[in-house]
Parts: structure tokens; sequence; C-alpha cells
């Protein structure tokens, strides 16, 4: 029996989660496991890599029955638009210090200007719901030790 490649995005895609898989398999191999009791910090990444293998071989082997649209051409702007923003994040939390919300609004500016049909007023809204949303679950709820600001 011969198989064939229908769709080559799905077919690529589950090797890239199979690889994913595997790697979070190969770094977790030296942490202590534990149990379903008591987790150690090899238990979650493990048994993640292997969900990921097994979702990985259920898109490749669906790749084998459904037809795809087939690989178009690299995306280079998103690409280097969203690689930018998170760069400018970790810059502006670490490097500059100057807070959790001017570097949630970098990282939220830039990323929308990767694609093309972003609006001033819709980029604004969703900055001031994203930030309040992540100030509130990240500083507020789960206390982590950022500042709001650099004067904070």
């Amino acid at each position: 029996m011969r198989f064939r490649i229908r769709s080559t995005e799905d077919f690529y895609a589950g090797l890239m989660f199979i690889g994913f898989g595997i790697l979070a398999m190969i770094v977790a191999r030296d942490y202590p496991m534990g149990s379903a009791m008591r987790m150690g910090p090899g238990y979650f990444p493990t048994y993640i890599g292997a969900l990921l293998v097994v979702v990985g071989a259920l898109v490749s082997a669906q790749s084998l029955r459904v037809r795809g649209e087939g690989i178009g051409r690299w995306a280079w702007r998103p690409l280097i638009g969203l690689c930018l923003a998170f760069l400018a994040f970790g810059l502006v939390m670490d490097h500059f210090a100057l807070g959790f919300v001017p570097a949630l609004l970098a990282l939220i500016v830039l990323s929308s200007l990767s694609g093309r049909e972003s609006r001033l007023w819709e980029v604004a809204m969703l900055s001031a719901v994203l930030i309040a949303g992540a100030a509130g679950l990240f500083i507020y709820l789960l206390e982590l030790p950022y500042p709001l600001f650099w004067w904070r």
C-alpha cells in the first residue's frame, strides 16, 4: 500500500508537533519524575511532550486523508514583526526596566504592525483590555513581583 500526502501543511504541522514533543521529553529526562500525587519537575514536560507527539501523529495521519490547499509563500512581515515585538517586550521589561504596562503596550502595538488590517482605535481598545486583564491576572491575582510602571 502506498501512502500519498494530500495536505502538506497538515503533514509538516504534525512533524513540528512531534519534534517539539520529543524535544520536551528529551529535555525533561534528567528531571525527577515524581508521581501523580507528588509531581516532580519532569512530570509535566514529559506528559505534555507525549501528548504533543500523539497530536502530531494524528495531524500527520490526517494529511493522508484530507486534501489541503498547499503551503504558500513565507509571510515575512508577521515573522519579523512578531520577533521584534517579543524582543521589545523583553528589553522594556528587563533592560530598560520600564514596567509591565509599557512592556505590554510595546508588545501589542508592535504585534499589530505585523498585520495589514489593524486600525488605530482597534489597537487602542485591544491594548486597554489586554493590559487590564494581564495586570489583573499576573500582578494582582497571581501576585507576580513585576512593577506596573518604572516609578512603582
